[in-house]
C-alpha cells in the first residue's frame, strides 16, 4: 500500500489533467456511472468543528475521504483530509493520500468545468471574494478555460496582499470588487450573504464554493432569484447548502450539461451560479489520477 503526503501528491496532481477529469466524473455521477451515498458529518462538540466521511465508486476507482472542516482556524488550514483508494476487484488497499491539496484543486478544477460550460465566451473579467487557498486555486483553474484580462479580489483580511502576490487588483469592497464582473468567485469562510443581487451584471456566471451548511449563505435572496443555478448533484446540494434551500429549485445538474439532456447557458444576458458542496467521486477521481501518475513514475523508461 502506498502512502502519500501532501508534497508527493502536489507533485503528480496536475491542474491541466484534473479539469477534464472532473468533467468526467460529473458526467459519471449525473448519468448512473457512479456510486456515491450521502455523505455523514459528524459535528465535533465543544470544538466548532466537523468531520466528513464520503465513500464512492467512480470509473472503476473506489476509495472514501475522511475530511474536517474547522472554520475558525487560525496560522492552520480550515480543511484537512484523508483519501483512501481500494482495488475495486478483491477490496484491497491500494494507497492513503493526504486529501487537502486533493480538496483544494478538485474544488477549483470542478468551478473551471462550470465556467467552461457557463461563463460567455468573450467572458474577460475576474471577480473573487476571498483571499484563502480556494482563492488562489481558483484563479489559477479559471484562467484554464477563460483568457482574463481583469482580475479583482476582496477580502476583509488579506485581500490586498493577496493582490500583490498575484498580481491582480485590491477592490476595496466586494462590490467593488464584482460591479462589472463577467465571471464571480465566492470562496469565504462567511455564514451570512457577502455577494447581492443588485451589484450583478446581466451574463455574469457565479461560482460559489463556501457556505457548506443548511443554514449558512454566501448570496442573498435577490441574487439567488436572478439565478439560473447549477449543482454537482441534487441530493447533496438540496441538503447541504443554504443557498440552494433558500432559492427551492436546482436547474440542472453540471454532469446533464456536459452530456447535453439539459442546457447551459442560453443567453448572453443569463446569469448562471454554480453552487459547489464537493462531493466524493471529485476526490475518488483526483485521487485516482495522482495514484496512477505515480504508478507510470514507479514504471522503468
Amino acid at each position: 500500500m502506498k502512502i502519500l503526503d501532501e508534497h508527493a501528491v502536489r507533485r503528480f496532481l496536475d491542474m491541466d489533467a484534473l479539469i477534464p477529469a472532473m468533467e468526467q466524473a460529473l458526467h459519471a455521477l449525473s448519468s448512473g456511472g457512479a456510486v456515491q451515498p450521502q455523505r455523514n458529518v459528524l459535528s465535533v462538540p465543544g470544538q466548532g468543528g466537523f468531520f466528513f466521511t464520503m465513500p464512492a465508486s467512480v470509473s472503476g476507482q473506489l476509495g472514501a475521504k475522511l475530511v474536517t472542516f474547522y472554520p475558525q482556524n487560525k496560522g492552520v488550514h480550515t480543511h484537512h483530509a484523508l483519501v483512501m483508494l481500494f482495488k475495486p476487484e478483491t477490496g484491497e488497499p491500494l494507497a492513503v493520500m493526504d486529501g487537502r491539496l486533493i480538496t483544494e484543486m478538485r474544488t477549483a478544477a470542478v468551478s473551471a468545468v462550470a465556467t467552461r460550460l457557463l461563463a460567455r465566451k468573450d467572458a474577460r473579467s475576474l471577480a473573487i471574494l476571498g483571499s484563502g487557498v480556494q482563492a488562489r486555486s481558483h484563479l489559477e483553474a479559471l484562467r484554464k478555460v477563460r483568457p482574463f484580462e481583469e482580475v479583482s479580489v476582496w477580502s476583509p483580511n488579506r485581500g490586498e496582499a493577496f493582490a500583490r502576490e498575484h498580481g491582480v487588483r485590491a477592490a476595496k469592497s466586494a462590490e467593488d470588487a464584482v460591479l462589472g464582473a463577467d465571471v464571480i468567485v465566492v470562496a469565504t469562510t462567511s455564514r451570512t450573504p457577502v455577494l447581492m443581487g443588485r451589484w450583478l451584471s446581466p451574463g455574469v456566471h457565479i461560482n460559489t464554493v463556501g457556505a457548506p451548511r443548511p443554514d449558512w449563505r454566501e448570496l442573498d435572496d435577490e441574487a439567488l432569484g436572478r439565478c439560473r443555478l447549477y449543482v454537482e448533484a441534487r441530493e447533496a446540494a438540496s441538503r447541504e447548502s443554504g443557498d440552494v434551500i433558500a432559492a427551492g429549485h436546482i436547474f440542472a445538474e453540471l454532469g446533464e450539461v456536459v452530456d447535453g439532456s439539459r442546457p447551459g447557458r442560453q443567453h448572453a444576458d443569463d446569469i448562471t451560479l454554480f453552487k459547489s458542496v464537493g462531493v466524493a467521486v471529485e476526490d475518488i477521481a483526483s485521487a485516482g489520477l495522482v495514484y496512477r501518475a505515480l504508478m507510470d513514475a514507479a514504471q522503468p523508461h
